[in-house]
């Protein structure tokens, strides 16, 4: 999150529009949904605590990279890829960590502490990056972002050296056809999570930017503005925390298919919203944005616990690797999206740090999840049919 805090001021420094801003965004997400692909896959075959422990390390060491050799467009675009591919590993292998020692009716709550912890990082990147940027740049505030990484290394060695995980053997007529491909409800959810991550991801990519812009537009300078900007941001992912902890949990009791429509219906509004929010005053774009977040994240632990129920174990990790080359592609796509319409609907700003008008752009994250809504509404009827059959 600290080089989305630090967009404003590596356009201006690096000369870059806001779709080459946006595809920096994307290359991370390119790389970290290819990565996903390939590690969840091999999880299935190893066991997801190695490759876990091995992101870990990788992560830090590239992480390190970053803030010693990002100094343009180039640089930064080829690094934040690497750093993506490495960081990827210890996603879907937490989550398949946490399904083989919760059980199902604690399964969303585990899951959303877990997701819980990366909008708690989000928070502490974010933080720093309002203390650092107007301090030293965006030099200073990557190199607390890396030390961060360092740490989180640590305490994976620390906390994880005494677990034990071994492979899940299939049988013979399971195949990744008939358990994943031909699965239903696994292929809805993962319709589902493509659109989550459309909006969510490119929401992420540019709210500090937008929340950047509207401050400048209200007097504030350039550094100050993306300080500021990014502490409002941090705020913001506060909610997404909260949003892990509490609707992972809820989902256990209300259900994880009237969970995701609640969620998924809201934050679309929110989409539809928040970009045109720059005429209203601050209280107003703090209390959009905190919802936005809330329910654009909310979300998440449901449906990466939903997947572990309806997926054999055995092909946990190709179905989380599947799932996410499309959501975390979708997720690369999303911000050069939301560049480009920026850059259209703002012909006279293109490749400065202010711009007026941004309605347009966050409207294209909300249209995905009206589809999110519908899948969510379908999978819950599908239930409720299953349910009747059973009765009979």
């Amino acid at each position: 999150m600290t080089y989305a805090a630090a967009i404003p001021l590596l356009q201006q420094e690096w000369g870059m529009s806001a779709v080459r801003a946006g595809t920096i965004s994307s290359g991370f997400q390119l790389g970290y949904a290819l990565s996903l692909f390939v590690m969840s896959t091999l999880a299935d075959k190893f066991g997801p605590r190695v490759l876990y422990m091995w992101s870990m390390f990788a992560g830090a060491l590239l992480s390190v990279a970053f803030a010693a050799f990002a100094r343009g467009y180039t640089s930064a675009l080829v690094i934040y890829f690497l750093l993506a591919m490495a960081l990827a590993g210890s996603y879907t292998t937490g989550l398949m960590i946490l399904a083989a020692r919760y059980p199902s009716n604690r399964r969303g709550k585990a899951t959303g502490y877990f997701i819980a912890s990366s909008s708690m990082g989000f928070v502490l990147s974010l933080a720093l990056s309002g203390w650092t940027l107007p301090m030293g740049g965006y030099r200073l505030s990557f190199a607390a972002a890396s030390a961060c990484c360092i740490l989180g290394w640590l305490f994976s060695v620390l906390f994880l050296r005494k677990v034990r995980l071994s492979p899940v053997v299939r049988h013979e007529r399971q195949t990744l056809k008939t358990e994943v491909l031909s699965n239903k409800p696994v292929l809805m959810l993962m319709a589902a999570y493509t659109f989550h991550c459309w909006e969510l991801l490119g929401m992420w990519a540019w709210t500090p930017a937008f929340l950047a812009a509207y401050l400048q537009l209200k007097g504030l300078d350039g550094l100050s503005a993306a300080g500021f900007g990014s502490y409002v941001t941090a705020a913001f992912h506060g909610a997404g925390l909260f949003a892990s902890l509490i609707m992972g949990g809820l989902s256990d009791r209300l259900g994880r298919a009237y969970v995701i429509m609640v969620a998924s219906g809201i934050s679309t509004l929110c989409s539809f919203v928040f970009g045109w929010s720059m005429v209203l005053p601050f209280a107003a774009v703090f209390s959009i944005g905190f919802a936005y977040t809330f329910f654009s994240l909310s979300d998440s632990p449901v449906l990466s616990a939903a997947l572990t129920e309806v997926t054999s174990a055995s092909f946990l990790g190709r179905a989380f690797g599947l799932r996410s080359l499309l959501g975390f592609g979708a997720g690369a796509v999303s911000p050069v999206v939301f560049g480009a319409v920026l850059d259209w609907v703002n012909p006279l700003h293109s490749g400065e740090l202010q711009y007026a008008a941004w309605g347009w752009a966050f409207t294209s994250l909300g249209l995905p999840g009206l589809a999110t809504f519908w899948i969510a509404a379908r999978l819950r009827a599908l239930h409720h049919e299953n349910n009747k059959r059973s009765q009979l």
